[in-house]
């Protein structure tokens, strides 16, 4: 086999993450080996775009084109994570999802069906992958009955999770943006918390952006990478809400905000402040999330359109 070469974001996570992130990437070519071994797979190259995991398209034995993915958990709460991505894929069952394969959880590794390109790849305008991905959480989202939610982290409780991640990371950080800006955030992860409805909760993707949402080859579009939430349909947006800043930051900060949100709840039917207040908390969280793990100032950008939000 050739030698792996390992994506330089999921390279730069791993190096900054200690000793565990650092033995993960060291150990990963045998293990991506050992797997490509027992699943009979031919190895292609290594598919760029994430950071948590290394992932590379493969041919099965039957010719069939499919996709390795190897998480990185870095901790217990992550090994979970990908226990609750696996569940989601089987309740998901390929719709609006893409569709598994096989799985090892002591590897942490997945084998998927492979979709083509995803939205941004495509050159796919803004407005346009906004709308795709509204569409495809509409054929993604269904109940689930209590008795399937299994491991599946409730929309409250990921609201707690994310308010504990907020406020013991901001000092951790050096403080990067106002303490307003925390404590909003964390003012709306109690709101959010305490508006969980299980009669209304569906299965959450968790992290639908135009990267994860790839070209199905029918005319729609499937989700990879699901995180796995029993949650609000509101929160799926979130994820739409608090990516691509740079219009944002470019005009009317808090206005447009405020029509993304607008626009995105009119298109799936859900209400548009619930959908502006889980934005505005993932926004904080991911750029916190960012200035930790990478050397870029894109953390620093989520922050700023946090800070003029209104």
């Amino acid at each position: 086999m050739s030698p792996l070469v390992v994506p330089e974001l999921v390279r730069q996570r791993a190096l900054s993450n200690g000793r565990a992130a650092r033995e993960w990437l060291d150990a990963l070519p045998e293990l991506v080996g050992e797997l490509a071994r027992r699943w009979e797979l031919t190895l292609g190259p290594a598919i760029e775009g994430g950071t948590a995991s290394f992932v590379a398209s493969a041919v099965a034995t039957d010719d069939r084109p499919c996709v390795l993915k190897v998480a990185m958990p870095l901790d217990p709460d992550e090994q979970l994570g990908f226990s609750r991505s696996v569940h989601a894929h089987r309740l998901a069952a390929g719709r609006g999802c893409v569709a598994l394969i096989a799985h090892d959880d002591d590897a942490s590794a997945m084998l998927l069906e492979r979709l083509g390109p995803n939205l941004h790849a495509l050159g796919t305008p803004l407005g346009s992958v906004l709308d795709t991905i509204a569409d495809t959480l509409l054929a993604y989202w269904r109940p689930v009955d209590v008795a399937d939610v299994g491991g599946l982290r409730s929309g409250r409780d990921q609201a707690l999770w994310l308010a504990e991640f907020i406020e013991r990371s901001w000092p951790e950080l050096g403080r990067p943006c106002e303490r307003t800006v925390v404590d909003r955030a964390l003012a709306l992860c109690e709101r959010r918390a305490a508006a969980f409805d299980p009669l209304r909760a569906v299965l959450v993707h968790g992290d639908a952006q135009g990267w994860n949402t790839l070209d199905a080859g029918d005319g729609t579009a499937k989700f990879v990478d699901p995180e796995g939430l029993w949650s609000e349909p509101e929160h799926d947006l979130a994820v739409a809400m608090r990516e691509y800043n740079e219009p944002l930051l470019a005009g009317d900060t808090a206005r447009l905000v405020r029509e993304r949100s607008e626009h995105l709840a009119e298109r799936c039917g859900v209400d548009a402040e619930a959908v502006w207040e889980w934005g505005y908390i993932e926004r904080v969280s991911t750029g916190l999330a960012a200035r930790r793990d990478f050397d870029d100032d894109d953390g620093l950008a989520f922050l700023e359109v946090a800070a003029r939000s209104r």
